[in-house]
């Protein structure tokens, strides 16, 4: 009884072949393309959106509730949750039931100090907080 062999010559010529014409294609291929990035808006050009609400830091440390000074310090943020707790008091009686808070900070602000402003936020009730940043230097 005879055994018939497959001969693989033809399918490792073909392989060859195809393993060359990928070789030249791949250094004609475009390595990088031009994006168009959008102008930054200008200040003045952006507006709030009345529910949105932003705790901040000041260079100087105050804490503040979309751009205005909240009785509240690092130390002790129990006056940022009783404000927040009355903004969403408020909110829940107009049936609005929006309870998203960012937080902003300068960079030089430690991360313990942002802890704890987020531990303030979620004592008041807010969901979800989200960081908010304002550039990616570096």
């Amino acid at each position: 009884m005879n055994r018939t062999e497959i001969n693989v010559t033809p399918l490792i010529d073909v392989l060859l072949v195809l393993l060359i014409i990928f070789m030249v294609i791949t250094p004609l291929k475009p390595s990088s393309f031009d994006a168009r990035i959008p102008n930054e808006p200008s200040q003045d050009a952006v507006d709030d959106h009345p529910d949105t609400l932003i705790v901040g830091v000041s260079r100087d440390s105050q804490i503040l509730l979309n751009r205005e000074t909240v009785k509240a310090t690092m130390d002790d943020t129990s006056g940022l949750t009783a404000r927040l707790s009355e903004v969403f008091r408020r909110r829940e009686e107009n049936e609005n039931r929006q309870r998203t808070v960012f937080i902003k900070a300068p960079k030089s602000l430690s991360y313990g100090a942002v802890v704890l402003l987020i531990d303030a936020v979620k004592a008041a009730g807010a969901d979800p907080i989200s960081l908010q940043i304002d550039d990616l230097d570096g």
